[in-house]
């Protein structure tokens, strides 16, 4: 199979290929030996919210003080 590298640098993935190997959104990318290896990643939401969590210095003590002071009764 073949894929056309644009102008752009964008490639379109053959659709053999996607159905092989699951669709993705996000791809890994390696060189390797002059090859490109791309690696179909999954990034689950909630993988996102601890990332984003972590640089913001937020830890999960805090976000369980959080949810705690929400759920009180005023």
């Amino acid at each position: 199979m073949l894929a056309k590298r644009t102008t752009k640098n964008q490639l379109t993935l053959p659709k053999a290929i996607v159905e092989a190997t699951g669709a993705a959104d996000y791809y890994e990318v390696n060189a390797e030996n002059g090859r490109i290896i791309l690696t179909p990643l999954r990034i689950q939401r909630a993988d996102a919210v601890r990332s984003k969590l972590a640089q913001l210095g937020i830890t999960s003590d805090d976000v369980k003080d959080a949810i705690a002071w929400a759920r009180k009764k005023r």
